[in-house]
């Protein structure tokens, strides 16, 4: 097995902040690439701000997508800021931007010239609503991108108001297509020789996450509305409250369904032939649901989990952060990554979700203060003590 990464080599010229950016960065990381953070000179990425909650004064947030990076600071304002820059472009494999569309060309970056200095290099733009076209000026938020990737019409319980997703993924999943493409990219530079521009954007995934809501639409014109916690076409496929929490079971075949009665001692429902296949149980659901509902709800959650497992009926707990973290699967997969920071101490986060055999991913570095690598990365790149105290002196770094 190598130490080494799958994107061990490649390097990757960071300009995002704030979350879609750094999270696609963060996903390069972990899996090798040495990645250069830019941040702002005296204050940084915006995150480092958003707190509470916070570590010893340092933003959970921040530490939360930014390990295994290298952080430097410098003014791409400035002219010496502007060659260090040229310099880590000449150099780099793979540049990402979350500025706002037009902002890297008004620095004197645009994708002609990033290309000029080095045609191997992949540009990354990661975006609200593109590069171009009608949506190109406007403010991109999270919530505003769930909103309107139809996402929000979906979710929530019939007859209520929209309702967002509790994480952020809009800007998550943007943040993992802009990865993917990163990933595809490489590979085909591997036949081309050439690099190329990506274009990704925010509503792009929320309207890729639509799948099979989408394909309803495309297929009789019905606009889906908020179905809550069930599945309009398989009964039962849903939550159901147990005497001290909620479970969510799927039972999507007649099999399944059988293996369900038995386990919660309700067979008298198999000689219901109201509830004979899946269209008979999705006509009756009314009937159906209320009985599984009150049985169910006499059990303990773990109870339910346990019974319905041991007869492999699809079951599992609806849990709260502190059982996901505590769930003998999620330890065993390694799903918290742990580092030690300077300042916040130790750190855990959520870890590497896939697992390579040869080129796995790691966590090799803890969330950079602010310039750390500063002296570091200008010496990669020629430059010599004199010359970065004099760029420091300048206000460059």
């Amino acid at each position: 097995m190598s130490q080494e990464g799958a994107l061990a080599a490649i390097r990757v010229v960071d300009l995002t902040r704030a979350l879609a950016g750094p999270y696609c960065t963060l996903l390069l990381a972990d899996h090798g690439a040495d990645v250069v953070k830019i941040e702002i000179p005296g204050s940084g990425d915006e995150t480092r701000e958003w707190a509470p909650p916070h570590m010893n004064g340092v933003s959970a947030y921040y530490l939360a997508i930014n390990r295994n990076k290298r952080s430097i600071t410098c003014d791409l304002k400035s002219p010496e800021g502007k060659k260090i820059l040229e310099r880590l472009i000449e150099r780099g494999d793979v540049i990402v931007e979350n500025f706002s569309p037009g902002v890297m060309g008004r620095l004197g970056f645009p994708d002609d010239r990033i290309r000029a200095i080095n045609r191997r290099a992949i540009i990354c733009h990661i975006s609200g609503f593109g590069q171009d076209g009608p949506g190109r000026a406007w403010a991109a938020y999270d919530l505003v991108v769930q909103g309107m990737g139809g996402v929000m019409s979906l979710t929530g319980h019939p007859g209520d108001e929209p309702t967002m997703v509790g994480v952020p993924q809009a800007d998550m999943v943007a943040g993992m297509f802009a990865a993917f493409a990163i990933a595809a990219a490489l590979e085909a530079r591997h036949r081309t020789g050439e690099g190329q521009v990506i274009d990704a954007t925010m509503i792009g995934g929320q309207v890729a996450l639509l799948s099979r809501q989408a394909a309803r639409y495309f297929a009789d014109g019905t606009v889906p509305a908020p179905e809550g916690n069930v599945h309009a076409s398989i009964v039962p496929y849903q939550t159901f409250r147990a005497a001290d929490g909620f479970v969510n079971v799927c039972c999507a075949n007649n099999a399944l369904f059988e293996r369900l009665c038995r386990a919660i001692e309700l067979e008298e429902l198999l000689d219901d032939p109201r509830f004979a296949d899946n269209t008979s149980r999705v006509s009756h659901r009314g009937a159906l649901v209320p009985l599984l509902e009150a049985k169910i709800g006499t059990l303990a959650k773990a109870e339910v989990v346990r019974k319905l497992r041991e007869a492999n009926v699809p079951v599992g707990p609806i849990s709260d952060l502190a059982e996901v973290f505590n769930d003998p699967v999620v330890r065993h997969l390694g799903l918290i990554a742990e580092v030690d920071h300077p300042v916040a101490g130790r750190v855990r986060a959520p870890g590497i979700p896939v697992r390579m055999s040869d080129t796995p991913g790691s966590v090799r570095r803890y969330p950079p203060l602010l310039g750390e690598h500063t002296d570091e990365v200008l010496r990669d790149l020629g430059y010599s003590d004199a010359e970065i105290a004099k760029l420091r002196s300048d206000g460059a770094i």
